[in-house]
């Protein structure tokens, strides 16, 4: 090796020495300089980045709205197309996010700072619920048609409803039913279930319980395409339970021909909004909704508790927008179960 060489390679030598293994090292395509940054960012507390003049809240009441048709006149069952944007332009104004309802039981909340998730879902699954025109297009006065509008005009509003669906003609468009569920799965939304026959389940035995929910779940999920979908989430029709408590398990899991069903969510017909997944209070398996509609609600309807959160802001569910967080006002902190895996933030 000649002097010119040996002098280079000491200069080359020094000067990897003094950048502190800077640029001139190159660890799987970046500089330890770059991998010494994101290591900083990882290890920076989340909290640093709730912003607590927002007032978060997530010990509050969580809205899960029951809606049925959509029609040209407004009934007790029925908004109208006009209504029901209102509905959701009303929902979006106010700072409420929908959010599925497999997330809501999860307690996966990921609702950006200083808003609200709102859980919006469809019972009995007719036709005005999801209509495919003669040209092949979705009804833009169907409710997933009015749903994928609006979440078209307004991106931070999330594409997430749960339909719950009874009977063997799905959306009531015959030869449809593989297509029109396997395409509200695919656009992130959810198919729920709703019994084989709309049950009312106060009388019924065990093996009539599991029939009317594993039968339908299962001929639910054959007709979605999504590999590997479950359907696990059962609305009661008339917000009926077994009069014999023993048979309440059932409602939960149980199995038909040889194949279990397990539901991690279980919705009434209810008139009060819900607990916080992280509160101890919570139960999946007996979830309260609220009557999206302004006819014969008896004060207890979608509009009475948007005014009553209005009015009570501390009662509401306020997101600090860190998933792994729970920040709630430290009065509240004794509202959170002990088995939560998140961190608990008070201030």
């Amino acid at each position: 090796m000649n002097k010119l060489t040996l002098l280079t390679l000491s200069i080359l030598t020094s000067a990897f020495l003094l950048t502190g293994c800077g640029s001139l090292a190159d660890i799987g395509g970046k500089s330890v300089a770059t991998t010494q940054t994101e290591q900083e960012e990882v290890k920076k507390d989340p909290k640093e980045s709730i912003d607590l003049s927002l007032k978060p809240n997530e010990s509050g009441k969580i809205m899960v709205l029951m809606y049925h048709n959509i029609g040209s006149e407004e009934k007790e069952w029925v908004r109208t197309p006009e209504n029901f944007t209102k509905d959701m332009n009303t929902l979006y104004e106010k700072g409420y996010r929908p959010i599925s309802l497999t997330d809501y039981v999860t307690g996966n909340i990921n609702v950006e700072q200083g808003c609200t998730p709102v859980i919006i879902t469809f019972d009995d699954g007719n036709m005005n619920n999801f209509e495919y025109l003669s040209d092949g297009t979705v009804s833009k006065t169907s409710a997933v048609g009015l749903l994928i509008d609006f979440h078209e005009k307004h991106k931070d509003f999330p594409l997430e409803a749960t339909f719950f669906i009874n009977g063997d003609l799905p959306f009531g468009q015959k030869d449809m039913e593989s297509k029109k569920l396997s395409f509200v799965v695919e656009k992130g939304m959810d198919i729920g279930n709703h019994t084989v026959d709309h049950a009312n389940f106060s009388s019924l035995p065990a093996d009539k319980i599991q029939m009317e929910i594993g039968s339908q779940a299962q001929y639910l999920q054959k007709l979605i395409s999504k590999k590997g979908y479950v359907v696990n989430t059962l609305a009661l029709p008339y917000g009926s339970r077994p009069k014999d408590d023993s048979l309440a398990p059932y409602l939960h899991a149980g199995s038909y021909n040889d194949l279990a069903y397990k539901n991690i969510a279980i919705l009434n017909v209810g008139w009060n909004p819900a607990y916080s997944p992280y509160d101890a209070k919570f139960n999946n398996l007996s979830i309260p909704r609220i009557r999206a509609s302004e006819m014969k609600v008896d004060n207890v309807g979608m509009y009475n508790y948007i005014q009553y959160f209005d009015n009570h802001p501390e009662e509401r569910f306020i997101s600090d927008g860190v998933s792994e967080v729970i920040t709630v006002p430290a009065a509240k902190a004794e509202l959170i179960k002990a088995t939560t895996d998140k961190e608990l933030y008070t201030y």
